[in-house]
C-alpha cells in the first residue's frame, strides 16, 4: 500500500509539473520566401535479427553509415526477445502496455498483437493516412503466417500497408512462402532465392518506384538475418575463415559464484563448446555481409534516384545476442549489455557526420520518431519519444537517464526459433533499470543484480548485496514507476534525478 501511495504522488507531480514525453516540435521550418511547405522526408529503416554490436565491425557500410550519420551509442531494448521488441517498435509503448510478453501464446506472438489492436495502433496507418507509401519486406512477427486469411478470400495483409512482402519462417532462408501483396509465393532452394537478398532486390524496387512519385515514402526492410540456424548467402560461405569470436572480459567468465541461481549453474565452457561459438559468430559474420550489401545498393540506388538528401536510412536490431560471455552460449534474454544493447546508425536531412549519442534511446522512440518526421503527432498511448531531435543536432535539457527492461520467461515451445532461451539455465521474469552507469535487475524469485557500470562496464562483479538500503530501495521505487506507467508518464519517470 505504502509503494502505490508513493507511485500515486510521484505520477501528480509529474502532472503538476506537466512534463510530458510526447510534446513535439514539429520540425516545420518556416520560410517566408517559400511559395509551398518543403517535401516530407522519405524514410528507409533497416531492422535486423538478433544482430548485435560485435558485428559491426565486420559491416563496411554501416562504418560507413556512421561516418556519414549519427550513432545511437546506448539504445537499449525494452525486452531483448523478437516478438516482443517488435510490438515495441510498431507502437512506441512498453511490452506491459502491448501485453506481448514472449513469442507465443498465450502471453505473446501475432495473435496476441492482434487481439490488442496492435496493428491498428502501429505507426504505419498513421504514416499512410498522412499521405506516405509504406511497404514491410521480411519478418513480422512471431505465429504470423502467410497464407493466412482472416474474413477475406486472400492471404491476410495488415492495415497500414501500401505493399506487403511478408513471410513467417524465414529462419533457413530458403524454401519459404512470401505473401506478395495478398498473393502467395514460393521460393525454393537456388542461390536467387536466398532470402536477404530477394528483400534487398524487392526494396530497392520499390525506392525506385516510389522516387519517382511526388508521394513521400516508407520502408521497412526486416531480415531474418543474423539470426539462428545462421546459413549464409552461398558468395560469402567461405569468407572468414580464421576468424573467431571476440573474447572480451566477460568471455566464459572464471568465477561467477556472484551471480543470481539460474547463472550460478553454468559450468565452464569446454573446447567443443568454445569451437560451436566461434564457428556460429563465424558465419553470423558471413550472413550480415548480405545485409551490409543491401545498405550498400540502398544508399546508392537514392543517390542515383537524386532523393538521398531528403531520405532518412534507419539501421539497428531488435535485439542483441551473447556468445560466450558469461559462460552463456548463443542466446539473449539477459539483461545484460551483449543482449540488450543494439547498433542504431542513422543518415539523412541535417544529420551530423560522425556524431555519437550517448543519451539512453529505446526501441519505444522508434514510432514517435518515424512519426514526427512526417509530420505526424505520436498518439497519447505513445511511452516513448522522438528522436527527432538528435537527428537534427540538438539534445532534448530533459531527456530519460534511466531505460527500462522487463522479461517474462516464456514456455518452452517447440515452435519457438528462441526456444533454447527459455529452457532451464535461462533468466527467470525479471525487471531491470539501465542507465550508463549502472545495471539493477529484480528477479520474481527475490534475487537482485546491481553492476557499477562506470567501474565494471563488462558487468562482471553483482554488488546487489552491498547497496545501502535506502539506495536499494530507491531503485525498486523507481523500477515500480516505470514498470507501472503509460504515455508521458513513462518520459517522467525515466528521469530518476
Amino acid at each position: 500500500m505504502i509503494r502505490h501511495r508513493r507511485l500515486a504522488a510521484v505520477l501528480c507531480l509529474f502532472a503538476a509539473l506537466g512534463l510530458s514525453g510526447c510534446s513535439l516540435q514539429q520540425g516545420e521550418h518556416s520560410d517566408a520566401k517559400a511559395s509551398k511547405a518543403p517535401k516530407r522526408p522519405n524514410i528507409v529503416f533497416v531492422l535486423t535479427d538478433d544482430l548485435s554490436w560485435n558485428l559491426v565491425a565486420h559491416m563496411p557500410q554501416v562504418l560507413q553509415m556512421q561516418r556519414d550519420g549519427l550513432t545511437f551509442r546506448n539504445f537499449i531494448m525494452a525486452d531483448s526477445l523478437c516478438c516482443t521488441s517488435r510490438a515495441t517498435i510498431f507502437t512506441g509503448q512498453y511490452p506491459h502496455n502491448t501485453g506481448v510478453r514472449t513469442n507465443f501464446p498465450p502471453n505473446g506472438g501475432y495473435e496476441v498483437f492482434k487481439k490488442n489492436g496492435g496493428e491498428q495502433h502501429s505507426f504505419a496507418p498513421t504514416l499512410q493516412k498522412a499521405g506516405y507509401r509504406t511497404a514491410l519486406l521480411g519478418k513480422y512477427m512471431n505465429g504470423y503466417q502467410p497464407n493466412h486469411i482472416r474474413g477475406g478470400t486472400k492471404p491476410y495483409v495488415p492495415p497500414g500497408w501500401s505493399e506487403w512482402y511478408v513471410n513467417g519462417n524465414g529462419y533457413p532462408e530458403y524454401n519459404y512462402n512470401l505473401n506478395e501483396n495478398g498473393r502467395l509465393v514460393h521460393y525454393g532452394g537456388k542461390p536467387e532465392d536466398y532470402l536477404t537478398d530477394v528483400l534487398a532486390n524487392k526494396g530497392v524496387d520499390f525506392i525506385k518506384r516510389s522516387g519517382a512519385s511526388s508521394q513521400p515514402f516508407f520502408i521497412e526492410i526486416a531480415t531474418f538475418a543474423p539470426h539462428g540456424p545462421f546459413v549464409p548467402a552461398p558468395r560469402h560461405a567461405g569468407m572468414f575463415g580464421t576468424l573467431k569470436a571476440p573474447r572480451p572480459p566477460g568471455f566464459n567468465e572464471p568465477d561467477i559464484r556472484d551471480k543470481p541461481s539460474w547463472l550460478r549453474s553454468h559450468p565452464r565452457l569446454l573446447k567443443p563448446g568454445i569451437r560451436r561459438i566461434d564457428n556460429g559468430f563465424r558465419n553470423r559474420v558471413r550472413m550480415v555481409q548480405s545485409v551490409d550489401e543491401m545498405i550498400g545498393r540502398i544508399r546508392t540506388t537514392l543517390k542515383e534516384l537524386g532523393i538521398d538528401r531528403e531520405t532518412y536510412v534507419v539501421f539497428g536490431s531488435d535485439n542483441g545476442f551473447h556468445l560466450g560471455e558469461h559462460r552463456l552460449a548463443g542466446g539473449k534474454m539477459t539483461a545484460f549489455d551483449t543482449d540488450v544493447r543494439v547498433p542504431y546508425v542513422v543518415t539523412g536531412p541535417r544529420v551530423p557526420p560522425g556524431r555519437k549519442i550517448e543519451e539512453i534511446a529505446q526501441n519505444t522512440d522508434l514510432a514517435p520518431t518515424f512519426q514526427e518526421l512526417a509530420g505526424v503527432r505520436p498518439p497519447p498511448a505513445t511511452d516513448g519519444r522522438s528522436l527527432a531531435p538528435f537527428l537534427g543536432g540538438a539534445t532534448p535539457p530533459d531527456w530519460r537517464d534511466t531505460a527500462l527492461i522487463e522479461h517474462v520467461k516464456p514456455a518452452p515451445s517447440p515452435q519457438d526459433p528462441d526456444r533454447q532461451d527459455s529452457a532451464p539455465g535461462a533468466p527467470p521474469t525479471y525487471n531491470a533499470l539501465r542507465t550508463n552507469d549502472m545495471l539493477y535487475v529484480e528477479y520474481t524469485n527475490g534475487e537482485r543484480e546491481y553492476y557499477d557500470r562506470a567501474r565494471d562496464p563488462h558487468e562482471l562483479t553483482n554488488i546487489a548485496g552491498r547497496l545501502p538500503e535506502q539506495q536499494r530501495r530507491r531503485l525498486s521505487d523507481l523500477l515500480y514507476a516505470l514498470t507501472h506507467c503509460a504515455g508521458a508518464s513513462c518520459a517522467s519517470a525515466g528521469r530518476s534525478r
